[in-house]
């Protein structure tokens, strides 16, 4: 159960946070599309009910994660918020093991797998997985 927001502030801002389609997201994909790649967007992670790859290169088992600084802990940038601290450690850290367990899962059976963090800019982040792409297909 969650506990209540610590004011309304805090309520509308956290209830405005955009799950997928974010601007970084966005950007990426305008991107890559702009390089001529084809690609399929929150597709299920094979094998993990409930979990879904934020940009994916099916026939090529490519996955990409665009993480929130916030919401998987980034080294660089987390906070941890003061108010129900204690529920929101929790929180955080399930978050991190679920990442972990899914990268796990998806280079297990095969994919690879291209984690970047919200901060990572977005002509960088194309790049990388463009590169990647191309490696794949010469395979």
């Amino acid at each position: 159960m969650s506990p209540s927001a610590s004011s309304p502030a805090v309520s509308r801002r956290m209830s405005r946070q955009a799950s997928r389609d974010t601007e970084q997201e966005l950007a990426v994909r305008r991107r890559l599309h702009r390089a001529g790649l084809r690609y399929r967007v929150n597709t299920p992670v094979p094998g993990i009910p409930r979990r879904t790859i934020d940009i994916a290169f099916g026939r090529l088992k490519i996955a990409v994660f665009l993480d929130g600084c916030f919401w998987h802990g980034c080294p660089q940038h987390a906070t941890s918020p003061k108010a129900n601290a204690e529920w929101w450690r929790s929180k955080l850290d399930r978050n991190m093991a679920r990442d972990r367990e899914t990268s796990e899962h998806l280079i297990g059976v095969g994919w690879t797998v291209l984690r970047f963090w919200e901060h990572d800019q977005p002509e960088d982040v194309a790049a990388q997985v463009t590169t990647a792409v191309h490696l794949r297909r010469s395979s």
